[in-house]
């Protein structure tokens, strides 16, 4: 039996989710960039850009699809930048709720880190879909995992994703618009969903194409 499909298209993500109405078992996952990969906006205008390609994001999945931002902050100028609040403002341009949102520990409890914050956030958000409290899962995420480059997802937050898409959702292919090396897609495969890549570094998408990563090896204890 084939293995689940992969497609990795150099290009510009926002112009992909430009295009928009992706059919209902599409998710969009992704980690929209930070203001230094884009200097060239400026802080104010990285700002709008990032609400703006938020809310593509969550208008281009189904209603009863999700689209879910893993987002990092960062300190600027001795003042934090909150990516959550910004995805909250794009979804909020779609028309989009939040189902979930959960912190990701990227140090352990207790940690002083500089720049950015011990966390990560995991946000997930629909137009139509809606979660019952039964289905409710951990808020608290104590292990970001592996990270194949320095701006990844980390691979236990993507097996998160990965397990509630197939759990809670009707989508069974994940889309990363900002894919980088392509932890997501790979997570994505590994757990039987098909994924798709866009993304703009030609050796970046090379990466992408080719990544595998199996299932994260259980923990003693």
């Amino acid at each position: 039996m084939d293995g689940p499909d992969r497609e990795v298209i150099c290009g510009d993500g926002v112009e992909y989710l430009r295009r928009g109405h992706f059919p209902p078992d599409q998710a969009v996952v992704t980690s929209l960039p930070d203001h230094s990969e884009l200097p060239g906006l400026g802080f104010e205008g990285w700002r709008e850009w990032f609400v703006e390609t938020a809310a593509l994001a969550c208008a281009a999945v189904a209603d009863q699809a999700v689209a879910v931002f893993y987002q990092t902050d960062v300190k600027l100028d001795g003042r934090w930048v909150d990516k959550a609040h910004l995805v909250l403002g794009g979804a909020d341009r779609a028309g989009a709720h939040l189902l979930w949102h959960k912190v990701v520990c990227r140090a352990p409890p207790g940690t002083t880190t500089f720049g950015r914050p011990a966390y990560a956030h995991l946000l997930c958000l629909s137009r139509g879909l809606r979660l019952p409290p039964g289905r409710s899962s951990p808020d608290v995420l104590p292990r970001l995992g592996e990270m194949t480059w320095a701006r990844a997802m980390g691979r236990e937050a993507c097996e998160a994703v990965a397990g509630f898409l197939l759990a809670d959702t009707g989508c069974r292919t994940v889309v990363d618009p900002f894919c980088g090396l392509g932890t997501m897609l790979a997570v994505a495969n590994a757990h039987g969903l098909d994924a798709v890549g866009v993304e703009r570094s030609p050796k970046r998408a090379e990466r992408a194409r080719t990544l595998v990563l199996g299932p994260t090896p259980a923990r003693a204890g």
